[in-house]
């Protein structure tokens, strides 16, 4: 090897040898997991549960921070300008990570170029869920209510962009009915609040956010969006049992971390989620709040799981003609 060829490599080299060493010593201080929502959603659900069992397999603090607003948009924009370094994960969702790249087109944060994905960590069942005061348990109820009052209802969604926003508007032209949409910019609570309060008819959120008002009559589910029913709602149909065979999505999460994080960072980090994913715990807290627990099998299944998913929601952003 040339003299000259060796020293233009020894910058690489060195370069390699800093994040090996990184990585034997990672992580040696507390680490932040950005939620891009506010507390009482799927995301926030998620998060509490998965990071404290990551913070104990790691040996270090996990700091959740709530940055919501522009649905999600502003945690995952301070999410990709920080170190890629390994101690800021972002806990992103099907709507922050591959929708909202197709409708905030001029959003200056492209996920699959500007994030490494850890995993997926869990799927969240939507649901459709109306306030207690609209008459009837179904679906077809439901419909009928709506296309009595043309112009007199309306919806919350956590977002232009959101998974169960897009299902909404595909369930109504479907369905041919139209409700004013009103959108909630700090998550999943604070449209369940505005459902419970009345200030909205219905709204399409996950289970997760849900269940606790269902027993105490709070607010009605009258139709899961998932391909089977949910153990915690068994009464309550899905929406292909209502006549709707093209909604069962569902609201996935995965950790995130900044592109261009050492390599044997990320390792480390899938090996942990992983293992905590694994954990008796978890998996009855998931169950218990109507999550299921869903990994993959390495960053690279993931990055490819993400391809899928950003194609097939661009296609639908075109076809409902949703904008920002």
């Amino acid at each position: 090897m040339k003299r000259s060829t060796r020293i233009a490599l020894l910058p690489l080299l060195l370069l390699a040898a800093l994040a090996a060493q990184a990585a034997e010593t990672y992580p040696a201080r507390p680490i932040r997991m950005i939620v891009p929502f506010g507390p009482g959603g799927a995301s926030d659900f998620v998060a509490r549960i998965v990071a404290p069992r990551m913070a104990e397999a790691l040996g270090q603090q996990i700091v959740i921070d709530n940055r919501s607003g522009a649905a999600g948009n502003i945690g995952v924009e301070v999410a990709a300008r920080t170190s890629p370094d390994g101690y800021t994960l972002l806990l992103g969702n099907v709507g922050t990570m591959t929708i909202n790249p197709n409708v905030f087109t001029k959003f200056p944060v492209r996920p699959l170029r500007d994030f490494t994905g850890i995993s997926i960590v869990s799927d969240v069942p939507g649901a459709l869920a109306v306030h207690p005061s609209v008459p009837g348990n179904s679906v077809k109820d439901f419909i009928a209510y709506a296309r009595a009052r043309p112009g007199q209802l309306n919806y919350g969604a956590t977002g232009a962009s959101s998974a169960q926003r897009l299902a909404f508007e595909f369930f109504q032209s479907k369905a041919g009915i139209k409700l004013q949409y009103v959108p909630y910019k700090a998550g999943a609570g604070a449209a369940t609040v505005a459902l419970l309060g009345g200030e909205v008819t219905a709204t399409m959120l996950t289970t997760a956010s849900f269940l606790p008002h269902v027993k105490s009559g709070r607010l009605k589910v009258i139709a899961v969006v998932s391909p089977a029913r949910v153990p915690q709602l068994p009464e309550v149909p899905t929406m292909i049992e209502s006549g709707f065979p093209e909604l069962t999505l569902g609201s996935w999460q995965g950790v995130y971390v900044p592109a261009g994080t050492p390599r044997p960072v990320v390792s480390r980090l899938h090996a942990v989620v992983l293992k905590v994913m694994a954990h008796p715990d978890v998996i009855e807290r998931y169950r218990l709040g109507g999550a299921l627990v869903m990994t993959s099998k390495s960053p690279e299944e993931f990055a490819g799981f993400m391809k899928t998913q950003t194609a097939f929601w661009e296609k639908l952003v075109k076809q409902l003609g949703v904008t920002e």
